[in-house]
Order: C-alpha cells, then sequence, then structure tokens
C-alpha cells in the first residue's frame, strides 16, 4: 500500500519507516531538512517537505496515498516539559496536525488513519489491569491527546478505518528521555515518579514501531500498545539498576514530583494496561515482553555507540 506517514523522523518514525518498507509498502515520509530526506531515503522511503500546520499543504502532499500514519510528535526535554508552557508545541501538533492529516485522508480518499496516542490518558488503577474500555481521567495538558484520537474516530464514521494506538512510555535506543534515565542510573539514581509500589507500562520503541506495521490491517478501533507485562516502578528500578551493573537505584520520588509539577503528578498514577486486544487481532507480540529484557538490551546498544 501506499503510505504516507507524519513524524517519519521522530523516535518512533524512525523505526517504523524502514519496517514498512520491509513489509512491501511504498512510503512517503515527512522531512524538514535535507538531512532528513537523506535518512528517509537511506531506509527505502520517498522524502516529502512539507508544513503539517499548513493545511494545503498537507493536503496535496497527502494525495493519492492509500494509508495516512500520524506519529508526529514534539516532546520537549525532561528539564523543559514542567514548565507552564513547555507541552504547548505538542499539544498544537496533536490538535492542528491530526485534523490536518484527517482532512488530507479523508479528501484523498485514503481507506485507513493510524493515530499515535498515550496510555497516561487512563485513571490510577491501582493493581487492576487497565482495557480500552477503561475510566479515562485525563490531566489538562494530555487533553489535546483525546482530540487526536476524535479526529481517527472521524475516519471510521465516514467509513473508512481510523486506529487509534495509545502507546506506554517509549525507552530504546534514539530517545533523549531513555539516555537521562540509563545516564542517571549510572550514577545509582532512579528516575521515577510515583508510589514505587504502582504500575508503569512502558513499550520498547522497536515493538511500537513493529506495532505500527501491524496496525495496517487491524479493524478499526483504539488499542493499548505496551510490553505484555508491566511492573511496578520498584521492579523497573531494579531491572535498569542490574541492566547497568549497579546493585540499587536511589529514587527520590518526593524531589522528583515537586519538581516535575503537574506532568510528574500525571504520571504518578498506578496503570497496569494491558496489551491483549491488540495482540488477538494483529498477531503482534513484542520482542521484549517487559523491561527486564528490554534494558539489557537498551544499555548494550548505548555502549556500542558511546
Amino acid at each position: 500500500m501506499r503510505v504516507f506517514v507524519a513524524g517519519a523522523t521522530g523516535v518512533l518514525g524512525t523505526k517504523a519507516v524502514p519496517l514498512l518498507v520491509q513489509a512491501g509498502h511504498e512510503v512517503t515520509g515527512v522531512a524538514r531538512t535535507p538531512a532528513k530526506a537523506e535518512q528517509l531515503r537511506s531506509a527505502g522511503a520517498t522524502p516529502v517537505t512539507a508544513d503539517l500546520f499548513d493545511a494545503d499543504a498537507v493536503m496535496r502532499a497527502v494525495e493519492r496515498h492509500e494509508v495516512v500514519c500520524n506519529l508526529a510528535t514534539h516532546i520537549p526535554p525532561v528539564t523543559k516539559a514542567a514548565r507552564p508552557r513547555g507541552m504547548a508545541e505538542n499539544d498544537r501538533v496533536r490538535r492542528e496536525v491530526s485534523r490536518h492529516l484527517v482532512d488530507a485522508a479523508l479528501a484523498s480518499g485514503a481507506r485507513r488513519y493510524v493515530q499515535e496516542s498515550i496510555v497516561f490518558i487512563y485513571a490510577d488503577h491501582g493493581k487492576q489491569w487497565i482495557f480500552e474500555d477503561s475510566l479515562i481521567d485525563t490531566p489538562p495538558y494530555m487533553r489535546s491527546a483525546l482530540e487526536a484520537e476524535g479526529q481517527a474516530r472521524r475516519v471510521t464514521e465516514s467509513g473508512a478505518d481510523g486506529v487509534v494506538l495509545r502507546f506506554g512510555m517509549f525507552y530504546g535506543p534514539g530517545s533523549s528521555h531513555t539516555k537521562v534515565m540509563v545516564d542517571a542510573a549510572r550514577r545509582r539514581l532512579g528516575a521515577v515518579v510515583g508510589d514505587k509500589r504502582g504500575y508503569f507500562s512502558m513499550v520498547h520503541v522497536d515493538d511500537a514501531a513493529s506495532a505500527v506495521v501491524a496496525a495496517l490491517s487491524v479493524p478499526a478501533g483504539t488499542y493499548n500498545i505496551v510490553e505484555d507485562e508491566p511492573l511496578t516502578r520498584a521492579e523497573q528500578l531494579a531491572a535498569l539498576a542490574t541492566a547497568v551493573g549497579v546493585r540499587r537505584l536511589w529514587a527520590p520520588t518526593r524531589f522528583v514530583l515537586a519538581v516535575g509539577g503537574s506532568p510528574a503528578r500525571a504520571l504518578s498514577r498506578s496503570q497496569r494496561v494491558s496489551n491483549r486486544r491488540f495482540k488477538h487481532e494483529s498477531g503482534w507480540s513484542p520482542r521484549y515482553p517487559s523491561v527486564r529484557e528490554g534494558w539489557p538490551a537498551v544499555v548494550a546498544a548505548l555502549r556500542s555507540v558511546a
């Protein structure tokens, strides 16, 4: 199929585009610089320059594509995320870019639209498993994610297939947040927010990318994309400590909450998210069932490029 990818050179897109090409799809990706364009060509995709905030430009770029994947985000560095306007640009991407892409997808007759979203919109469920129809309690700075999901539903209402992928926290080589966590762990510090007995759902970026490919064949709807075995924060700290070769990590939770403000408090919930629906519908299975397997691979990959 002819697949258009917004966010093709981001953390997720960089991994997803080569997999889409390997699966036999004809991929077009948005590139903002000559270097990013060359990156896409090297992956076997066709680069296109388009301002995603320009509705007319998006309409021209999306024309004649059968699938549109919106993987575009603007996640700020850890040091800026807690600022009052730290997530403003990401909110704008979710709201405006998703609307422009859906308008273009409908106008061009695309049969499928895939929207990236997040699991952090769910309420705190303690030890209970969270499914796609579980209670949502969305903090203000995440409400734009629901607006983006609404755009995907608009595709389904039109008679095509709108697919929402609610991802857990990404980790993997190429993620600046991952490098911060690993560098801190090597100094015996654990970057954790919330009660260590609470669950926090993550997904290795390689598994997230393979889920994007699998999403091209699932029924319209919303799906959680997380590891098979969400761990408690205490278990995750232990896994990361083992991966970097230290005995344990010190995690000053209250300090992180004080510095992190509202975003940190939202991420402090206990969310034991299930990927059962997506596995059943797609046959997808994560390469890394939990961070116990994922963190050693990430640390080894970071060491090889150091």
